[in-house]
């Protein structure tokens, strides 16, 4: 409990840094080699929770199956997963084999490990594996978490983030 108002409280935190953020554009390209665009997701009216994956993250070997299941729960509601692998193109195998194995429902993009395209996402700059990024349905970026965030802490913020003041603006 003390672990969740902390993270609730850093994450609300950021919110008066946010308030006038718009979703990154970052063009990206998807498993298929096919160029995509993260605000293609981010802003189009539902929570985007980003999360920054690589396939030998052995903390992503454990934090993804519980994003998988946030993602389905949610994907006909209010929010989304995309995972972005950091793994870059050379290899794209691994984490193709990753994203099969966890049997990941959400849209997965592959960028090269750079660290300039990795800190646009917003939140301060990239610091490891698994990063999320939590967007709100205006493609503000409202909060970011490093390391492990589970479900229940994930569904938390959203519903105080939804009650407080920055969600009607």
């Amino acid at each position: 409990m003390a672990m969740q108002q902390f993270f609730l409280g850093f994450a609300l935190s950021l919110l008066a840094l946010a308030a006038q953020a718009s979703a990154p554009s970052i063009e990206l390209r998807d498993f298929d080699n096919k160029p995509r665009n993260v605000n293609e997701f981010i802003g189009q009216g539902k929570w985007t929770i980003v999360v920054l994956w690589a396939h030998d993250c052995s903390v992503c070997d454990k934090e993804l199956g519980p994003m998988a299941a946030f993602h389905t729960a949610n994907r006909d509601g209010n929010a989304i997963v995309l995972g972005v692998s950091i793994d870059g193109v050379d290899k794209l195998d691994q984490a193709r084999a990753f994203a099969a194995r966890h049997q990941l429902p959400f849209v997965n993009l592959v960028a090269e490990p750079d660290r300039d395209v990795l800190a646009k996402f917003g939140g301060g700059a990239f610091v490891g594996t698994p990063t999320h990024y939590f967007y709100d349905p205006l493609g503000r970026i409202v909060g970011r978490k490093i390391g492990p965030l589970p479900k229940e802490d994930l569904e938390a913020f959203i519903e105080a983030f939804n009650k407080s003041p920055y969600a009607r603006h």
